[in-house]
């Protein structure tokens, strides 16, 4: 794994590339990158400190540090300007949203938002979009085939742009997510592996890691305790 993320929660990004699509392949992509909200800093201070830090690279949160509505195209022209003037590169964006991809509440408005997000992320110069999916349902759950459907036009909608959803790990065991994957089109999505959140919902990230290996495209340098008699972990670092 080559590395990518966070401050306090630096990320890894491994060395594969996103699909051919995605990126630029005569631009490296950055080994290791700073979630820029966790510096607790003005935008531009926030990017200085992440190049002191030795960082390549950055990932925005998407509500935040760009949202779309705001974002014209002089405005993303001029965030890609302070990005190579501090000599980092956009890893990602990060999109977290309240509901998953299965939850029929607020569905469609939550799968435009994301189309939006994706759109600007290439926009931005990146490939990816982290997200959650959202608790997996049973197979033989009717939201089992809509979680489906919705992630597969997301993923056809992404390699049109150039980004993709980068599913953020946690709700469940990487076996469990690692099964649903396999019933994608290839290069559908990727996958961010988040130590912290597996430990702290009791799975193993090295299980996780073993089943998703081919998909995960960032990993979250977190770590969580488990408490087995409350049944629940909780982050620490």
């Amino acid at each position: 794994l080559c590395h990518n993320i966070d401050s306090a929660r630096p990320v890894l990004q491994p060395c594969p590339p996103s699909p051919r699509k995605t990126h630029n392949p005569r631009m490296p992509q950055p080994r290791i990158a700073v979630y820029l909200p966790s510096l607790k800093l003005p935008f531009r201070q926030a990017l200085a400190a992440a190049g002191r830090m030795g960082a390549e690279g950055v990932v925005l949160d998407a509500r935040r540090d760009v949202p779309p509505a705001e974002m014209t195209a002089t405005a993303t022209r001029q965030i890609r300007k302070w990005l190579d003037d501090a000599h980092l590169q956009l890893a990602a964006l990060h999109f977290p949203t309240r509901h998953g991809y299965a939850t029929l509440e607020g569905l469609e408005a939550r799968i435009e938002a994301t189309r939006r997000v994706m759109k600007l992320a290439r926009e931005l110069g990146c490939g990816w979009v982290v997200n959650h999916l959202g608790r997996l349902p049973e197979k033989e759950d009717p939201a089992w085939s809509l979680l489906k459907e919705v992630v597969t036009d997301l993923g056809r909608y992404g390699q049109h742009v150039g980004a993709l959803l980068a599913a953020e790990t946690g709700s469940e065991s990487g076996a469990e997510l690692a099964r649903f994957l396999e019933e994608l089109p290839a290069g559908t999505i990727g996958v961010t592996l988040s130590p912290g959140n597996l430990v702290a919902n009791g799975y193993s990230p090295l299980e996780a890691g073993q089943a998703l290996g081919p998909h995960i495209v960032h990993v979250h340098a977190t770590d969580a305790v488990y408490d087995p008699h409350a049944r629940r972990g909780q982050e620490v670092a």
